[in-house]
């Protein structure tokens, strides 16, 4: 497991020469994790301090729930819950690297403006295309997740699961970099619009996703790929016992970038697989 990518934050180059944890924090009453709901910004700063503490290197603070069936917050909504969040973690831990989780472009904007480092953006740019725009013009690093709504379907034949998810990504790609965007991290989008069999077939796949010279960002953690399977409730142990599993496989088979609700177990199997593999 050799890793080796670095990103430019503000002017500031980063290093990474081994995988990293980037730590959850919802600012939202409805996320599908309960652990991961806060409700205001002290909340979400006592999660900020304990994360950062655990090991993580990134935090990614969200104010729109994304699970399925759930009705997303307004855009004014969205900005009242993330950018207190995003200015007191920022005020109180002045070297963290924070991502703002939305698919809105005047949400990454504002929260960008207000301190934020990445934009995670699960849409792929479909849901408000001018997110690109907040990308380019601040040349914040962008997190490109395969969306629910791309060319993948229910019916799409298992043998050509990954091929797919791979040509939407490598479209949007494109673009990005004609936009002068270079600070690309992928995430192959467990859990969006995908059915169990496909979150495997990915899974299994992970090291096709190295070939965009890009970090491979993988999120799975307490995901319905891992509670359907084992028939586990999300809030359990035994879904955070899934997640290490399949945390472990994906750090054996290129993952740059853990995101999970759970930090230590996260940063403990980066340490366990660095070892056995260096």
């Amino acid at each position: 497991m050799s890793h080796l990518f670095s990103l430019n934050i503000k002017g500031q180059l980063r290093e990474y020469t081994q995988p990293i944890v980037m730590g959850i924090i919802n600012v939202t009453p409805d996320s599908f994790y309960c652990g991961s709901r806060h409700s205001d910004a002290d909340a979400a700063v006592a999660t900020a301090e304990r994360m950062l503490a655990q090991g993580a290197a990134m935090l990614d603070i969200g104010g729109c729930s994304t699970r399925p069936g759930s009705t997303p917050a307004t855009a004014d909504e969205e900005l009242r819950r993330v950018i207190p969040a995003v200015e007191a973690i920022r005020a109180r831990f002045p070297e963290a690297v924070i991502s703002i989780d939305t698919f809105r472009a005047n949400v990454a904007r504002t929260a960008i403006q207000a301190g934020a480092d990445i934009i995670n953006d699960i849409s792929a740019a479909n849901i408000d295309p001018g997110i690109i725009d907040v990308a380019a013009d601040l040349k914040a690093p962008y997190i490109l997740m395969h969306p629910a709504d791309a060319s993948l379907s229910p019916s799409t034949p298992d043998e050509e699961t990954t091929s797919t998810v791979l040509a939407d990504l490598q479209r949007v790609l494109r673009d990005l970099r004609q936009r002068g965007i270079c600070d690309i991290i992928i995430d192959p989008g467990f859990g969006f619009g995908k059915t169990l069999q496909q979150n495997y077939r990915l899974m299994a796949d992970l090291e096709s996703f190295q070939t965009f010279g890009c970090p491979i960002l993988v999120g799975i953690s307490r995901k319905s790929m891992i509670n359907r399977l084992l028939d586990v409730d999300p809030q359990s142990t035994d879904s955070l016992l899934g997640t290490d599993i399949l945390n472990a496989f994906s750090l054996l088979h290129g993952a740059d970038i853990l995101r999970v609700h759970d930090v230590k177990p996260a940063v403990d199997a980066i340490k366990i697989i660095s070892r056995l593999t260096n």
